[in-house]
């Protein structure tokens, strides 16, 4: 029997609520402080770099990526695509340029992709979107001197999905050179039985079909060549820790180039708000695997 299967429906979804493990503040508030946050950081970029919002990557509505460009006279840039959390149901692009604040004056590219999220999207499609927007930018930034991910929890998760794809059925492969997997959530089986799965609907065979844990096979085959970070907040969850430290421990067993980053003084939330700034641990990582710090 699996470890989650024992914990009772009410720890589960304790143990699935990020927003009530913060030490900073109530549940609700720093939920609220997370929104501004990230919404006053995206303002901040929109103010820095040159923009090109709502670029198409797909025929659907939601399919728009934002795109913040540095200012420089080199061809070949880093570009990092970030994929946003919010459990597959808040959230948006327009709430995810923040990192572009202290990244685009080092002279690196980043996309903030939109998703359908649910009820609108279900899983299936919003892994689909994704990896098809990465395709999108590989096709239309092909001077770009290495492609790097970084997603927050729901889009750790995806991004995850997006190393675990088989690119046959897709025009190009794309060589992802390093990956930022934050406060992820890579085995969607304990999720089922929670309040987060009510706009989502998975059924157990969706659930598994997405969830990164169970596809490393395809992900060292796709990607055995790409630098993967996983990173956990000291104040995430247990199960939220165990996710990450898990698939680590997976990834690293499978021979994979990985390390886990446990980033003391955070939660779920202040570990990605905190990409704004530019001396923030995870912020100069990032620079770091880019070859640009």
């Amino acid at each position: 029997m699996t470890h989650w299967t024992v914990l009772k429906k009410d720890e589960l979804e304790k143990q699935y609520s990020p927003s009530r493990w913060s030490h900073r503040m109530s549940a609700d508030d720093v939920i609220k402080a997370h929104v501004k946050a990230l919404k006053e950081g995206t303002e901040r970029a929109r103010g820095l770099a040159q923009t090109l919002l709502n670029v198409p990557y797909g025929e659907g509505d939601g399919e728009k990526l934002d795109v913040y460009i540095p200012i420089t006279n080199s061809l070949d840039v880093p570009l990092v695509i970030y994929l946003h959390g919010g459990y597959w149901q808040f959230l948006s692009k327009e709430d995810s340029g923040f990192m572009a604040v202290p990244l685009v004056g080092k002279g690196v590219v980043v996309v903030a992709v939109g998703y359908d999220i649910a009820p609108k999207g279900n899983m299936d499609l919003m892994v689909s979107q994704v990896r098809r927007s990465v395709v999108s930018v590989v096709q239309q930034y092909s001077h770009i001197s290495g492609l790097y991910l970084c997603g927050h929890s729901a889009g750790a998760h995806l991004a995850a999905m997006v190393l675990s794809t088989d690119w046959s059925e897709y025009s190009i492969t794309p060589q992802i050179k390093g990956a930022f997997l934050v406060s992820g959530i890579f085995d969607l089986l304990p999720i089922l039985s929670t309040y987060v799965n009510e706009p989502l609907k998975m059924t157990e065979e969706v659930a598994v079909r997405n969830s990164p844990s169970q596809l490393v096979p395809q992900l060292k085959l796709s990607s055995s060549r790409c630098h993967i970070i996983v990173a956990v907040a000291e104040n995430d969850s247990p199960e939220f820790r165990k996710q990450s430290e898990e698939y680590y421990k997976t990834l690293e067993a499978s021979g994979l180039d990985v390390t886990l980053e446990d980033v003391a003084n955070t939660d779920h939330f202040s570990i990605i708000e905190q990409l704004v700034d530019g001396e923030y641990h995870l912020t100069k990582l990032l620079l770091e695997t880019m070859g640009k710090s």
